[in-house]
């Protein structure tokens, strides 16, 4: 079994690794163009942002490899690829479940690590980020990395996805998590300001996170944080009135 499981989970930490330094480097080239100087001094800082994710991504990629074994040797997930072994219409409402579920999970464990000494001892590292660069999305001390590279991999084993609906949320994944810290909003005004963005989590709304720490704890999805009074509205980036 090991002889197996270690391999899966070493390409499963390389794919995660290859996709974070594409998607953060994408955004951060965006940055470049539509930001000029944004990052300027900040190379040391999105050095340690890297190097932190490089760790991250291969605590990800273990439970990551142990999924995909099982799926692919065993069967052991809820993962299938008949389109039509459910019916159509579960296929976006298998996404809203996976990411209504990752929120909740990201929502109450960001909270929890906000408690004064599991701060100072992990989630300290993502927030030495000041201000958050595209590549801080992954910038996560171990213990918050294991606690965010679990949820999906319990989750195919709990709610039936198809394989491409679960590379769809993955990618929601991804660009949500490296758009919100990238330091600028590249959704337009009216959507982030209207009903939309009163419900969804845009970078605005993630900024005043950074910014005041005991608020907008969110992922996806402002729910929580409004059901739990923690919302606190938007932020504002630098350079820009309050």
């Amino acid at each position: 079994m090991a002889a197996a499981l270690i391999p899966s989970a070493l390409l499963m930490s390389a794919i995660v690794a290859v996709r974070y330094l594409l998607s953060s480097g994408g955004f951060a080239l965006a940055t470049r163009v539509r930001k000029p100087g944004l990052y300027s001094g900040l190379r040391r800082q999105i050095g340690r942002e890297i190097g932190w994710s490089m760790v991250a991504a291969l605590i990800y990629g273990v439970p990551a490899g142990v999924v995909a074994w099982g799926w692919q040797a065993h069967g052991w997930t809820r993962i299938y690829s008949d389109v039509h072994a459910f019916p159509l219409w579960y296929l976006p409402l298998s996404v809203l479940l996976y990411l209504a579920a990752h929120d909740s999970w990201f929502y109450w464990t960001h909270r929890w690590m906000h408690q004064p000494r599991l701060f100072r001892i992990a989630h300290a590292v993502h927030h030495a980020s000041r201000p958050p660069t595209a590549w801080a999305a992954m910038s996560f001390h171990p213990w918050e990395a294991f606690t965010g590279a679990i949820v999906i991999p319990l989750l195919v084993f709990l709610i039936p996805i198809h394989v491409a609906a679960l590379g769809l949320v993955l990618t929601i994944m991804t660009v949500m998590g490296v758009s919100n810290h990238m330091g600028w909003e590249m959704f337009p005004r009216f959507m982030v300001h209207g009903w939309a963005g009163k419900w969804l989590i845009t970078a605005s709304h993630h900024q005043r996170h950074h910014d005041l720490y005991t608020c907008n704890y969110g992922l996806y999805f402002r729910v929580w944080d409004r059901l739990c009074g923690t919302d606190k509205g938007l932020g504002s980036f630098k350079g820009e009135k309050v």
